[in-house]
């Protein structure tokens, strides 16, 4: 039997979002960021919203249950912001839970069962020291066969890496050029982790060695900086630390109603015309490393269900977990062929100025990856961005009407693509 294509029954926009500053904050918890990022999102709601009428909550989060000890927490969110008693769901699909919980939050309105639903994500990871966060999130990973034995995410995208490297001559220089990039987008972004460019932090350490009376490194530019195993070590070769994303606190939501509403929302709403998903096999069980499945199956839902090609696609916000992850999305995405995504990287083709701008947010790299939460700050990325409201990361020179977001869990055993339409 033919697979039939998927179509929305009924229309979805986007009519506010907003986020939480991302970063390390030992004095807030999930519930914290949650409401700072619910606060933020009702700012950007053009005519205005009120709390009531919110029907559901979908909130992505991975793992609180190990970060903070609280499991349970779709209610906990309700409560905080005013919505207890509607029904509030968590989603949990490693790092791409808000990916997964925008999905469902879309798929509750398109069936006509709501009008009004609250998307979010939030993960509060920095009370952990960094070897727990470590065992943390390797729970996402095949535990039998991949975590027993020592994988961490570093090493598992390493192997990616190592793969694609040998299958497709790419060199650590494109990698490291991946991340050189999405600084150079973070440094303009309040709300990233690390709003500096890899320049920036490159001559704040000579400036610190000047003053200590150290011998000062002799860098030339970012590439020098970033081969050298001092200020980035080998995490797991040929990763190194600025190829990795850090550990974040955060939070994000989004305001999604069905389309006939949009305009009692908003002057300038975004419309959510394509949804797909996919899942994929563990790592150690796949024939092709430097190719995510679940990412390819939900790209091809997505584009079908928009009626669209990715050439249409004019800017994405894609999950570099690690630099090479990157790569692999803009491929697995049809932006480029295979093989061919670290050449537009060399190229200057996802730079922001470029003919495929690829995370302006400055990605999971340099915004910061607050697993939970990254998918759905994914599209408060794209929401400023098509509405011409991202201050000095604006893409340059585009009438930005076709856009996309790409969200992966763990080592893409789950991938969520959205395709955004203004109209």
């Amino acid at each position: 039997m033919s697979q039939r294509a998927r179509r929305l029954a009924r229309g979805v926009a986007l009519v506010g979002a907003g986020m939480s500053k991302f970063g390390a904050f030992a004095d807030k918890t999930s519930r914290d960021l949650f409401v700072e990022a619910f606060n933020a999102m009702a700012k950007t709601v053009d005519k205005g919203m009120e709390t009531k009428d919110i029907e559901a909550l979908y909130v992505g989060n991975f793992s609180s249950d190990l970060f903070e000890g609280q499991g349970h927490i779709a209610p906990i969110m309700a409560d905080w912001i005013g919505l207890v008693p509607k029904p509030a769901t968590r989603i949990e699909d490693a790092c791409a839970a808000s990916g997964v919980a925008l999905r469902e939050g879309l798929i509750a309105i398109a069936s006509g069962l709501y009008d009004v639903v609250l998307v979010g994500g939030t993960e509060k990871m920095t009370n952990l020291p960094t070897e727990r966060v470590t065992d943390t999130l390797a729970a996402a990973s095949d535990a039998t066969y991949e975590a027993s034995c020592g994988f961490t995410f570093p090493s598992l995208y390493a192997a990616m890496a190592t793969a694609y490297m040998a299958k497709y001559g790419a060199t650590v220089e494109h990698f490291m050029k991946v991340g050189i990039k999405n600084h150079n987008n973070g440094a303009l972004n309040p709300k990233a982790q690390f709003n500096k460019s890899i320049r920036d932090l490159m001559n704040s350490r000579i400036e610190k060695a000047k003053q200590k009376g150290d011998p000062v490194p002799e860098w030339n530019d970012e590439l020098d900086f970033l081969k050298d195993p001092r200020a980035n070590p080998v995490v797991a070769w040929p990763m190194r630390l600025f190829d990795c994303s850090p550990i974040t606190d955060g939070a994000a939501c989004l305001l999604l109603v069905a389309e006939d509403l949009a305009k009692d929302f908003s002057n300038n709403p975004i419309y959510i015309v394509g949804t797909g998903q996919g899942s994929d096999h563990a790592l150690h069980e796949r024939e092709d490393l430097t190719s995510i499945l679940a990412a390819r199956t939900a790209a091809r839902e997505a584009y079908e269900m928009a009626g669209v090609k990715p050439e249409d696609i004019q800017i994405a916000e894609v999950h570099d977990c690690f630099t090479i992850a990157e790569i692999l999305a803009t491929e697995d995405l049809g932006f480029f062929k295979p093989g061919e995504g670290y050449k537009a990287i060399e190229n200057g083709l996802t730079a922001r100025d470029g003919a495929k701008p690829i995370n302006t947010s400055g990605g999971l790299k340099s915004k910061g990856h607050p697993v939970g939460a990254s998918g759905a700050g994914q599209a408060v990325e794209i929401w400023h961005q098509m509405r011409g409201e991202a201050g000095p990361r604006q893409v340059p020179g585009k009438d930005i009407r076709l856009a996309l977001t790409h969200n992966v869990g763990a080592t893409g055993g789950t991938c969520a693509v959205h395709i955004y339409q203004r109209r």
